[in-house]
Formats: C-alpha cells, sequence, structure tokens
C-alpha cells in the first residue's frame, strides 16, 4: 500500500484514457493513466479473434498518431492492440498497469452526496482507493474505462447442463466444432459470432432474437456506411429512420423472410434512447440466407440441455453464448457522487463537469453514430482544453493568494 500525487489522474488505459493523456501532454499538462489490464491494447488482446472495426482506418485514428496503412481498410483485433500499444510509445505514456480504481472521492471535504462548495475550481481535489489498499490524489480526474465496465447476462429462470459463457470470454469457433451453438442476442457481437460460428465448423447456429436490429451492409459499393454517421446524429429521427429502413430493405432485401423482420423503433431513435449502433453486415445476411444460421425467438428460460423459448418452444443445445451486453460498472466507482443516470452512465461528458463532482469528467461513454474511437478523438481534445483550463486558474488563484500563513517568500 501508499500513495501518489498527480495532477491530473486519467482512469483507464484504453483508447480514451491513452487519446486524452495525450492530448493533455499536448497542452503541457502531465497526467496520470491507470489501468486494471497488464499491458496497454490487453482490452483488444482479450476479444474474440474475428473482431474487426466497423469503422474504417481513416475514421478510427487518435489524436496525433492515425492507424497505419499496414491496418487494412477494416483493422483487426491484434492491429488494434498493437496500434494502441505503438499510440502510447508514440506520446511517450507509461500507463500504470494492474491499478484498478476501486472509488473516487473528494479530498477536499464534499460528502458522498455532493456536498462541499459546489463550485468549479476542484473543490481540493480527488482521492481515489484502488484494489490493492494504495490511494491517489489528483487535482482533478478524467475516468475513460468505457461502457463496456462488466459483461451482462440475463437471470433466466432454470439451469444449464451445457457451457453458457458471455460473449466476452468468446475467442473462436474452433472450441465449438461439430456443435449446436445458441448465440444469444443480435448486436454487432452476437452477429459476429454466430457468422464465425457457421463458418468455423459448428454444426448448427441458432441465433436467439428479442428486439430486431436495424441491419445495413459494412459498406456501400465503396462507401463505408459509418461515413454519414455524422449526418445522421443531426437529422431528427422521424426523417433519417425512414431513410436507414428504406436503405436497408434496397440493399439487402426483405430480411423478414429471414427472422429479421423492421423493428418498432428506427436507427437513430435507438441511438438516441440506448446508444445501441445500428448492425453492420458482416456476413450475417449470406448465412441467413444459405441456412447455416437460423433465427430463433427471445430465450425465456434454461432447461438442462437445451432452453425454452418464448412461445413455449425448447431446443436441444450444445453451447450457448450470450451476447448480451454490457453493464458501465461505474456505480462502485462514482455512483455515491450522483453523477450517473439511470442507466449508471454518467450525466455530462467530456469537457463539461457536474457541480456535484467539479474536476470530475467522463470521456468513451457515448454511443454516436459516427463511430467511438471518432467520437473519443473529439472527446479527448474537449476535455484535455478544459482541464488544462481548470489546471491554469486553480495556478493563477493560488500565486494570486500567496504563500501560506506562516511561510516565507
Amino acid at each position: 500500500m501508499g500513495s501518489r500525487d498527480a495532477d491530473v489522474l486519467v482512469v483507464g488505459a484504453g483508447a480514451a484514457g491513452l487519446a486524452t493523456a495525450a492530448c493533455l501532454r499536448r497542452r503541457g499538462v502531465e497526467a496520470l493513466v491507470v489501468d486494471r489490464r497488464g499491458a496497454v491494447g490487453d482490452v483488444w488482446r482479450e476479444r474474440h479473434e474475428r473482431l474487426r472495426l466497423h469503422t474504417p482506418r481513416a475514421q478510427s485514428g487518435l489524436p496525433g498518431l492515425p492507424l497505419p496503412p499496414s491496418a487494412g481498410r477494416w483493422a483487426a483485433r491484434d492491429d488494434v492492440a498493437a496500434y494502441l500499444a505503438d499510440y502510447a510509445r508514440h506520446h511517450d505514456l507509461h500507463p500504470l498497469p494492474g491499478t484498478d480504481v476501486v472509488r473516487l472521492d473528494r479530498a477536499g471535504g464534499g460528502d458522498a452526496d455532493g456536498g462541499g462548495d459546489g463550485g468549479g475550481d476542484g473543490g481540493g481535489g480527488w482521492r481515489a482507493t484502488t484494489s490493492t489498499g494504495a490511494v491517489l490524489t489528483a487535482g482533478q480526474v478524467v475516468v475513460a474505462c468505457g461502457r463496456a465496465g462488466a459483461p451482462h447476462v440475463p437471470a433466466w429462470p432454470g439451469a444449464l447442463s451445457v457451457p453458457l459463457q458471455h460473449s466476452s470470454g468468446y475467442r473462436s469457433a474452433v472450441e465449438h466444432a461439430g456443435r449446436t451453438v445458441l448465440v444469444v442476442g443480435a448486436g454487432n457481437s452476437g452477429a459476429e459470432i454466430a457468422v464465425d460460428l457457421a463458418r468455423g465448423g459448428a454444426r448448427a447456429v441458432l441465433l436467439s432474437v428479442r428486439t430486431p436490429p436495424t441491419v445495413l451492409p459494412r459498406q456501400v459499393g465503396p462507401v463505408p456506411t459509418t461515413l454519414v454517421g455524422p449526418v445522421l446524429e443531426l437529422l431528427p429521427a422521424r426523417l433519417a429512420d425512414p431513410a436507414c429502413a428504406l436503405l436497408s430493405r434496397l440493399l439487402l432485401g426483405d430480411l423478414a423472410r429471414l427472422g429479421l423482420p423492421a423493428p418498432a423503433r428506427g436507427l437513430v431513435a435507438t441511438a438516441r434512447a440506448t446508444g445501441a449502433p445500428p448492425l453492420l453486415d458482416v456476413g450475417l445476411v449470406a448465412e441467413l440466407r444459405a441456412g447455416r444460421v437460423r433465427v430463433v425467438p427471445a430465450v425465456v428460460a434454461l432447461d438442462g440441455d437445451g432452453v425454452v423459448l418464448a412461445g413455449g418452444r425448447r431446443v436441444a443445445v450444445d453451447a450457448v453464448v450470450a451476447a448480451t451486453g454490457w453493464v458501465p460498472a461505474l456505480t462502485g466507482l462514482v455512483g455515491h457522487l450522483g453523477v450517473l443516470d439511470a442507466r449508471g452512465l454518467p450525466r455530462v461528458r467530456a469537457a463539461a463537469t457536474s457541480p456535484r463532482a467539479p474536476g470530475l469528467r467522463f470521456v468513451g461513454f457515448g454511443g454516436p453514430l459516427k463511430g467511438a474511437l471518432l467520437q473519443i478523438g473529439l472527446e479527448a481534445r474537449r476535455t484535455a482544453r478544459a482541464v488544462a483550463a481548470q489546471a491554469a486558474a486553480q495556478t493563477a488563484a493560488q500565486t494570486a493568494a500567496g504563500p501560506p500563513a506562516g511561510v516565507r517568500s
């Protein structure tokens, strides 16, 4: 155990944390970056082998260093992991590994309900308690550990006698060769895993869908679909959603015949309400048409070597992969500060800081249609500007106040 002081503490050494620290350094502010993992890039190395970015290389670089051409148009898992490590070296960032910050508290006397002076001067700074018992103190804190804080698996009634794993634990189709596998969840992870299983030797692949997604091709001709994301974010949902639905129908056909009817709520409305992106097709539609992946209803119960689906049908399976999303896992860290909404996400993000928690900011918690990495770059720049301005104001105020009583200059 011990303690360590920093002007700025950045929690998380993924894309958001590294980008924020790099932008701070360019403004002359040094940050202490900590991460619970062992090395930069591990957050990507831990994912499944098939994973690729859904945004093109030109839309996926972080401030100050683009993705290298060697990564190709759609960077693969290992390429992104290597890029993050290169990014840290390029900007001379040295995150402190194996350091899990479990709680943040005001160091200036503010209470757990947002008490204290409530001003914008940092309120005496912050105290970070880590899992090792070490205490870190900082004038300002940027939480950049992301929305995917902890895997979410629904509490289905019943029990399984066959393997069940969250998608975060899935690595490749090799371990499921010859099996009948049920993938639960029709987001991008579920669709990619279903395709991987179908092409990797699984005997049969079932995709359980509770809420049909809006499905779009990853690119239209040579144009990546995500390039229109910034435009969609500016349009009202009543205009954007019918256009997206028409585009899906024209380019991918009638998906209702394959078990994916049009969703009740459109792409933009869904993204604004939940942060969920559209499903970008990287082979699912072809596998559905070929019959190598079959859509089934939502799972309502577990039953030994099978599951019960909505409507009462039971299907036997050899394994279940729950691509059922993540929860932010911020409650223990900052839930006592009154800065989270009902979904457990920050009420304010990027440059903004809550009067309840002055000097505390959040980067990388949005669900943008323009792509997560592009949004992270924008937020990192704005956040660094705000942090640097606050640090300069604090220094000026301290200089104007002079040395503490009893101290001679």
